[in-house]
Parts: structure tokens; sequence; C-alpha cells
């Protein structure tokens, strides 16, 4: 009988031995896994919607520093997963260098296309907006008059210019110097305004009259010469526009 109770002694105590160790094994296996769990979330970071998404969106991606596994920390966000608002316009978008965007078809051809329309507008335009000279040429005597003093001559006359625009623009003559020489020294001097337009490729007449004063003596006496019915007197006139 007391070695029976002995046996049932010894039994119980087995038991509750193997309680006690499967108790503390579970206790034990808890504690790992939730510190297993809190390490997961301290190497995960939660990246959120720039434009304020919900919490339901937002997609969980590993973001730590894992630079035993061949990871690095996001120098933008720090890890966080998250950037200010501000900075939103500063992020820049990566394309693969082998994406079929960064290799255009034709970009030769587009290229030589946009050189040479750039080469040919150029030279248009210094064809048709390069000055070109604006020729003027005497039409001719158109009136004169002649009367005497007793030491010089008096001579009125009235001549025709022809201007000529040789420009693919229009130009605009506003004043006209004349000045008439005989020999080497001024007779006469006209000055006007003619406020004249001229268009591109065409020409215009402009009509002067100047007064003249002769004093040279010998000019005189030959243009006085009663046998002499018709005198010849040069004079040299010179025109400028404005």
């Amino acid at each position: 009988s007391a070695g029976y109770e002995r046996q049932c002694l010894c039994t119980m105590d087995k038991a509750l031995l193997w309680f006690k160790n499967l108790f503390t094994r579970k206790t034990e296996e808890s504690k790992s896994i939730m510190q297993k769990n809190s390490y997961a979330e301290n190497e995960t970071s939660c990246y959120g919607s720039i434009n304020g998404a919900d919490a339901s969106e937002v997609s969980c991606v590993p973001c730590g520093n894992h630079t035993n596994r061949g990871f690095v920390t996001c120098p933008t966000c720090q890890g966080t997963g998250r950037i200010p608002r501000e900075q939103e316009q500063q992020l820049v978008a990566l394309i693969p260098y082998g994406d079929q965007r960064l290799k255009p078809r034709r970009t030769k051809l587009y290229v030589f296309l946009t050189v040479a329309i750039c080469l040919l507008t150029t030279c248009l335009m210094m064809y048709f907006l390069f000055p070109r000279s604006i020729v003027v040429v005497p039409s001719g005597l158109n009136a004169s008059t002649i009367s005497f003093d007793n030491s010089s001559i008096i001579l009125n006359m009235t001549n025709i210019l022809n201007v000529t625009n040789n420009n693919f623009y229009p130009v605009y003559v506003a004043q006209l110097d004349i000045e008439v020489f005989h020999k080497t020294v001024v007779i006469g001097k006209k000055m006007m305004m003619t406020q004249l337009d001229i268009k591109p490729l065409q020409s215009a007449q402009i009509f002067y009259s100047v007064s003249n004063t002769i004093v040279d003596i010998n000019t005189y006496k030959i243009c006085t010469w009663i046998k002499i019915k018709v005198h010849n007197v040069v004079l040299h006139i010179q025109a400028t526009l404005l």
C-alpha cells in the first residue's frame, strides 16, 4: 500500500512537471513571435500617397537600413516613406536607360530637317531684309529762266529726280538737300521736305526748284556775248536724300 502511494506521487509529479514545461515553452514561443513582429514593424515603413490618400490605400514597402541585405536608406524620405507636400513638385521621374522613349525613331532625320529649315529661313531673311542702295537718277531739266544784272547771272531751274527703291520693304524719304556747283564754287542750295513713301521695288519722281547765282566774270562775258546765240554752261548738281 505504501509502495502504491509512492508510485502515484511520482506519476503526479511527472505530470505536473510536463505541464509546467509545456506552459513555459508556449510562453517563450509567444515572446519570440512578439519580438519578431516588433522587429518587422520597425523594419517596414508604409508609403502613403503624396496626395493624401486614406490609410487603406497605403502600400507598405520595407524601407529600413538593410545594408547587410543589399539595401540603403532612401536619401529623400530618410526611410519614413513620406515627404513634405511642398517637395512634391521637386520629385524627378526616372526612366530606364533602355526605355524606347529615349531612342525615338528618325532622330537624325528630324535633326537634319530642323537644321535645314533654320538655315533656309536665315538665308531668306538675310536676302529679303538685307539693305540695298536707293538709286537717284536725274531725269533732266524741266524748266529754267535766266536773268542778268551788271556782274552776275541768275539762273532759276526746275529739275526732276527719279528715285528707285531696290529693297523688299518700303522706304520713307523725308528730306532732299540740293547743291549746285559751277566749277568748284557753290552757286545754289535748296533743302526741301519731301514726305515721300516709296513701295518695295518701285520708283518715284521728285520735282525741285533751285535758284543759282553765277558771279564768275568769264562766264558772265560768255553768256552776255551777243554774237553767240546759244551758250552752254556746265553745272554739277549734288543731291542727298534723308
